[in-house]
């Protein structure tokens, strides 16, 4: 019944067009598949799924990196805000886009790079992006596809930004990271590592030597303090540096009892890589509920799968020093009051009185900051009223004309798709800066692939899960937790697709 509806609701609709000729009714000529109109990059995703249904592997994969050169990254590490829209699951479940990418980033072998157009006017020309991170590296990309050849200037020892430092191996390794940021150095992206903002250089310094535009992608990489009594202690860190230490250094001091305080994604890695450094006990609290918790549902699942506990409705009030040290944390109970601007059930202290988490280690997990000041030198921007650098939404141009900015430094901490995504738009705006053109020829759409009647009923299979190393496996060593699927399950799932973009036109925007 629910396909009859489906298809008599489009023939109605489509006679509907016909008849009125009506341009504005026509919803496919204005407005993308839904999952890509969801992905901050705009990623054709009906496309290279549709590519991937046809074994088209290698032109998959070069479609995707026409909007993102990190597809083997984000096949691992995306919160796929595109399969929360697909419309398949108004029939059964939505389509596993990740799942599907996971297996295409799998089958590559010669590294697939999309088309790159040669300049001499623009190689000409010098432009310095500080920060190596997934916005820096993005706009490097995007425009040494336009010809110019920008250098990258990076404080840490390696290229990647967070996703390097603090996303973990278990769900990045670090080769595959390593191989897509080689590919951006192969178009002519010239990296220089070990070079920090406002130590080794500042902006003033780059715009006396030459410099006619400058990306700012510096990320937000200091963690919050908690503000509580007894932080000073020793054992006390914060999520940040104790995630940055293990993966830059490859060691970190870890104790017998640890807890992490709060419920994002930075806290569900902390306390991963606690577990596997051998800590006896790993305990996450967090405030509200755990359907409220902002961190990948997934990894919370797994997180528990691997023995970390979650106390939540817990707010921590002090922590408990004896001789210097932590010894325990005091908390209080909450329960879920008004709700606030959030949307979210306010949580307020509850009628329970406190009580003592023991624990030898306290690692803070509540959110990240960047020092703006410090970093921007003589060079006065603009910034918003939460303290990050205020950007135009289209070109990421600052209140200095020729310096834009991205990523965390001025959204905040975020995506690595939304960091990818401001990447590309601070390339396009850059080149606008600079020729007065919009030259972003990656934009234009194009209709790719056609691998079954777009007319015909959807196949009946359902979404599966991604396969998963045993959890005995993961103890004491940072193995890859998450495996692609086999080739007759990918192509299974990528004819799940509705192809719900499908038109007989295609329009350039």
């Amino acid at each position: 019944p629910v396909l009859s509806t489906i298809r008599h609701f489009r023939e109605e609709y489509e006679e509907h067009i016909r008849e009125k000729k009506c341009r504005a009714g026509v919803c496919a000529g204005l407005v993308r598949a839904p999952c890509q109109s969801a992905c901050p990059a705009s990623v054709d995703v009906p496309g290279f799924i549709s590519l991937v249904g046809e074994k088209r592997y290698a032109d998959a994969l070069k479609l995707h990196r026409e909007r993102n050169p990190f597809a083997a990254a984000c096949a691992r590490i995306c919160f796929h805000s595109c399969e929360e829209h697909c419309r398949r699951s108004s029939l059964d479940s939505p389509l596993s886009i990740r799942g599907i990418k996971r297996f295409m980033v799998e089958q590559e072998m010669i590294i697939q790079v999309p088309e790159v157009k040669e300049n001499a006017k623009n190689a000409a020309k010098k432009i310095a992006i500080v920060g190596a991170g997934p916005a820096g590296l993005s706009c490097a990309y995007f425009l040494a596809r336009l010809g110019y050849k920008p250098k990258v200037l990076e404080a840490a020892p390696r290229p990647g930004g967070m996703m390097a430092q603090t996303i973990p191996a278990y769900r990045l390794p670090r080769e595959i990271l390593a191989r897509e940021v080689r590919m951006i150095e192969r178009l002519g992206v010239d990296i220089e590592c070990d070079k920090a903002l406002g130590k080794d250089f500042t902006l003033e310094s780059l715009k006396q030597e030459g410099y006619e535009a400058l990306f700012l992608a510096v990320g937000a990489p200091d963690g919050l303090k908690l503000g509580l009594p007894g932080e000073e202690a020793e054992g006390v860190c914060e999520a940040m540096t104790f995630l940055r230490d293990y993966n830059i250094r490859g060691s970190v001091p870890v104790g017998r009892n640890v807890v992490i305080i709060g419920g994002g994604n930075a806290a569900i890695d902390a306390a991963r890589t606690a577990a596997r450094l051998d800590a006896e006990s790993v305990t996450v609290l967090y405030r509200r509920t755990r359907e409220q918790m902002p961190a990948y549902e997934e990894e919370i699942e797994e997180a528990e799968a691997e023995g970390v506990k979650l106390q939540l409705l817990t707010s921590p009030e002090e922590i408990i020093v004896e001789d210097g040290k932590v010894v325990g944390i005091r908390c209080k109970p909450m329960e879920l009051g008004a709700f606030d601007r959030s949307g979210r059930r306010r949580p307020v202290a509850g009628e329970d009185a406190d009580f003592v988490v023991p624990c030898d280690q306290v690692i803070a997990a509540i959110g990240q900051r960047v020092d703006l000041p410090l970093l921007t030198g003589s060079q006065s921007l603009n910034v918003q009223r939460n303290g990050y650098i205020a950007t135009d939404a289209l070109t990421k141009a600052t209140s200095q004309e020729w310096i834009f900015a991205g990523g965390d430094v001025a959204s905040g901490p975020s995506s690595v798709i939304e960091a990818v995504a401001d990447g590309e738009k601070a390339a396009a705006g850059i080149d606008l800066f600079l020729t007065g053109k919009n030259n972003a020829f990656w934009r234009e759409e194009k209709k790719v692939g056609t691998f079954f009647d777009p007319d015909a009923d959807p196949v009946s299979y359902e979404r599966e899960k991604q396969p998963l190393i045993p959890v005995e496996r993961r103890r004491c060593n940072f193995d890859e937790v998450e495996q692609p699927w086999d080739e007759a399950t990918a192509i299974r799932q990528a004819k799940r697709c509705l192809r719900c973009d499908y038109r007989e036109e295609v329009h350039s925007w």
